[in-house]
């Protein structure tokens, strides 16, 4: 492949003593794994600060499909999106749930927008929480498990503003009689249809149902972005205290 790509660096990892594994989100050719050789040496220092998630980078690979590729040139396309705090933390998870969840080499030039829209929007934003439903949404319908908020599943009926209903991964959204964490009323389903998450009510729920959605998919391994910004939270709480 001898044409540069436009890319995001999903993770980094030391390799050898002068190389980096890098886990890349590219527009074209979806997550790939490639490694730089020698980029820790003093004479290519100037790679190794542009090799930096979050950071829009063309990249130019060679290799077979399914192997580990070299890296052969890097360019930064801007700078890296400045990201802090709890947003920086909120990037850090959209980096996991790329990692988890999307298959090797497979093209998804459409959430690779979403992608790049979100760290925008992490980065413009006080508030990450309506960009992470988002994108989270658009990350379910990329790896085939898209969400039906309109239709009951059970019955093909339009969803009813007013009952109540049940998620199921397998079947989408059918009526309940019995209200618990699993369960939705039908106005709670159109607004996240329409991605509408203004007031902090539909923040929790669309919250609530996308931790319920993505969890068979994230399976039991604990998030480190989580991990982290747990412990950032303590850390800093005590400190105060």
């Amino acid at each position: 492949m001898d044409e540069f790509q436009r890319c995001f660096i999903i993770h980094r990892r030391l390799h050898g003593e002068s190389s980096l594994i890098l886990n890349i989100f590219s527009e074209l050719y979806g997550c790939m794994t490639l490694i730089s050789k020698g980029v820790r040496v003093r004479k290519r220092s100037n790679l190794k600060g542009i090799l930096q998630p979050f950071t829009p980078l063309l990249l130019c690979w060679s290799g077979n499909f399914g192997s580990l590729k070299t890296l052969i040139q890097a360019e930064p396309i801007s700078i890296g999106l400045p990201l802090s705090g709890i947003n920086l933390y909120s990037a850090m998870y959209i980096n996991e749930l790329i990692g988890r969840l999307l298959m090797q080499e497979v093209a998804m030039p459409g959430l690779f927008y979403n992608y790049l829209s979100v760290l925008t929007k992490l980065a413009q934003e006080d508030n990450p929480e309506p960009a992470l439903r988002c994108f989270e949404l658009e990350l379910l319908s990329a790896i085939g498990y898209g969400v039906n908020f309109l239709y009951c599943e059970e019955t093909g009926f339009p969803i009813n503003p007013n009952m109540l209903y049940r998620y199921s991964s397998q079947k989408g959204f059918i009526i309940s009689i019995i209200k618990d964490d699993a369960t939705f009323l039908g106005n709670e389903l159109l607004l996240m249809n329409k991605r509408q998450f203004i007031t902090k009510e539909q923040l929790r729920v669309a919250k609530r149902f996308t931790r319920i959605a993505l969890k068979p998919h994230i399976g039991n391994k604990p998030l480190k972005s989580r991990e982290l910004f747990f412990r950032k939270n303590l850390s800093h709480r005590s400190v105060k205290e």
